[in-house]
């Protein structure tokens, strides 16, 4: 046997073997689906459909899990539990509030960051708990280096005690991210990145053209960083009632055990978990019991009465289409479905306002323009829309914004990034080292070629692109003059592709207010000539699936997988299937080699 022949039917068993384990994995989920997971799931769906909850309460809240900002339903959250997500956390810890039966709040806090506008969110929420004189307990069991640590500390201080476990790591001094540059690695390879950006501050593709931060991208990112930092002690400081100056040297000079935190007035109380649990059970009865937010909040009717505010949820990479997503698929801002939610809801007309929560890094620009001009629909109805921002709104999440009646924005949301990049990888000299070519057909115009792995832009085609990336460009800028109805000149000077931070967009009338999203209600019952004192129902327009959205095709990619395991069981006994199979193989590593090198081409990104 020689050489190659060995590596190549020892790539063949590996691929085989891969696709059997994937398959195999695919028909076990189908017949859980069919045999356990469905019955048990109706079953658990009857069974709590009406879930009440009796006597006094303490409401608890784990902060401990991965949150996103808006709800998601997945098929199996009455099996798992459903995962909270800000916006649900905010609101139900209003709802709370205003009920009698509860006495309490206690929250655990992870020990790393969070994002520092859902912290500011739900720090904001606890103080509206705090307001109805009920207590709110947080603990800690140490909070230790990590990017927006910080965040977690501030949302910790809010509460009405902060707990924290003895002999814990108390590390909260700064913020601090890095950058990972690619840029060397490339040239040693012989990968071409090429990118047009429009402009300076345009960073999202600089780790593959750069080997270190750019001036514009250093003083951008130093910019933002330091904006949600002094936020971050502003609202410490407040919380706890310290001076500021005093506290940030106080942090700075750290790191501190839990019992100095405790002698520097940093946390109110040392103890164990289920100490500050107990210390929040004594605000009730002996009856008293501790209900985990997730089912407090099923338990609760829905609110009726008064004025509809329509709710439009976006969170994610804006595309076009619709539907999709699946397990473990990251949300996504898809523009029909958006664009359908504003067409629904301008013509309802109960719909007195809309609020629309966008937290999105941005995306494809002629997704971004499809949902604009749904909102500008619905504002021609008479609706008026409110943008609330999550933890961004940048670059295409600023272009669908920026047409609202009104912005509200996180002082820590990352917002604005007015700019385009556009380009490509070329790796056809990097996979030349291994005795793999590239090489092109092509009919038509010489851009029709343009975007070919193989060989970087001809300068004629790189022109091209460049002239396309200015129309984007300057079409955004328009876009944004007449939604913000300010000069062109001046967005010019405050796009670039630069970030800014809530509170400096405030500045810039980027947006017209700081706070969360009972602020953008509050905005949006005023647009509406709404009384500010008035109940309003908040209903939600997304056109989601429903509780066994995820069913249909996660049962049938699952059967597709017991079919292929099926055809994997003969392929692997039959010699011609065999060597068919190890071609194919083959030819996945390469693609797959392709992929890892220089993920292929896309369409010009606002991102």
């Amino acid at each position: 046997m020689t050489p190659g022949l060995a590596g190549r039917t020892s790539r063949g068993f590996r691929f085989r073997m891969k696709q059997f384990l994937i398959t195999l994995t695919a028909a076990i989920v189908a017949l859980i689906i069919v045999l356990v997971a469905l019955p048990i799931g109706l079953i658990a769906l009857v069974a709590s459909s009406h879930p009440h909850t009796t006597g006094d309460v303490v409401v608890s809240l784990d902060l401990r899990d991965k949150m996103t900002d808006q709800s998601r339903s997945a098929p199996f959250d009455f099996l798992t539990g459903k995962s909270m997500s800000t916006l649900e956390i905010v609101q139900t810890l209003h709802r709370a509030a205003d009920d009698s039966h509860v006495k309490a709040v206690f929250i655990r806090l992870p020990e790393g960051g969070m994002s520092p506008a859902a912290a500011e969110e739900i720090r904001d929420a606890i103080i509206y708990v705090r307001r109805a004189s009920k207590p709110v307990i947080a603990h800690s069991q140490g909070l230790y280096p990590d990017t927006m640590v910080v965040s977690t500390y501030m949302l910790g201080s809010a509460a009405s005690e902060l707990w924290m476990q003895p002999r814990a790591s108390f590390q909260v001094t700064g913020i601090s991210t890095n950058t990972m540059f690619m840029k060397r690695a490339f040239d040693k390879y012989g990968v071409q990145a090429q990118y047009e950006q429009r402009y300076e501050f345009k960073n999202a593709v600089n780790p593959y053209l750069y080997d270190d931060y750019t001036p514009a991208h250093r003083e951008a990112t130093l910019s933002w960083m330091d904006s949600i930092y002094q936020s971050m002690l502003s609202n410490i400081a407040h919380d706890r009632r310290i001076d500021q100056a005093k506290l940030q040297q106080t942090l700075e000079a750290g790191p501190y055990g839990a019992e100095q935190a405790l002698d520097l007035g940093l946390v109110t109380h040392l103890g164990q978990v289920h100490d500050a649990q107990e210390a929040a059970k004594k605000r009730g009865n002996e009856n008293t019991q501790v209900v985990d937010l997730r089912d407090y909040e099923r338990s609760l009717d829905p609110q009726v009465g008064g004025d509809t505010i329509a709710v439009i949820d976006g969170e994610g990479a804006i595309m076009t289409g619709k539907g999709g997503g699946g397990f473990g698929s990251s949300p996504t801002m898809l523009s029909d479905d958006i664009s359908n939610a504003f067409y629904t809801a301008a013509k309802d007309p109960k719909v007195r306002a809309i609020v629309f929560r966008v937290s999105s890094p941005g995306g494809s620009d002629t997704a971004s323009e499809q949902i604009a001009n749904a909102m500008q629909a619905a504002k021609e109805a008479g609706k008026p829309v409110v943008v609330s921002m999550g933890e961004y709104a940048a670059s295409g999440g600023y272009w669908v914004s920026s047409g609202a009646s009104s912005i509200v924005a996180n002082p820590s949301t990352l917002t604005g990034s007015i700019g385009v990049f556009g380009g490509k990888f070329a790796f056809g000299d990097a996979l030349s080292r291994f005795g793999i070519d590239i090489r092109d057909i092509s009919v038509g115009g010489d851009y029709s070629s343009a975007f070919s792995e193989a060989k970087g832009f001809t300068p004629e085609q790189r022109a091209a692109l460049s002239s396309w990336i200015d129309q984007i460009y300057n079409g955004f800028i328009v876009h944004v003059a007449s939604g913000r109805n300010i000069p062109v000149e001046q967005v010019q000077q405050i796009a670039k592709g630069r970030v800014w931070t809530g509170q400096q967009a405030l500045g810039l009338h980027l947006v017209d207010k700081t706070g969360g999203f009972y602020d953008a209600v509050e905005e949006a019952k005023r647009l509406a000539k709404i009384d500010a004192a008035a109940d309003v129902q908040l209903v939600n327009y997304d056109n989601k699936s429903g509780k066994f959205g995820g069913f249909g095709s996660s049962v049938q990619m699952a059967m597709s997988g017991l079919k292929t395991l099926s055809f994997l069981g003969w392929a692997m006994q039959d010699p011609k299937a065999e060597a068919a199979m190890n071609a194919v193989a083959d030819e996945r590593l390469r693609e797959e080699g392709a992929t890892v090198m220089a993920p292929k081409p896309y369409e010009p990104s606002t991102r």
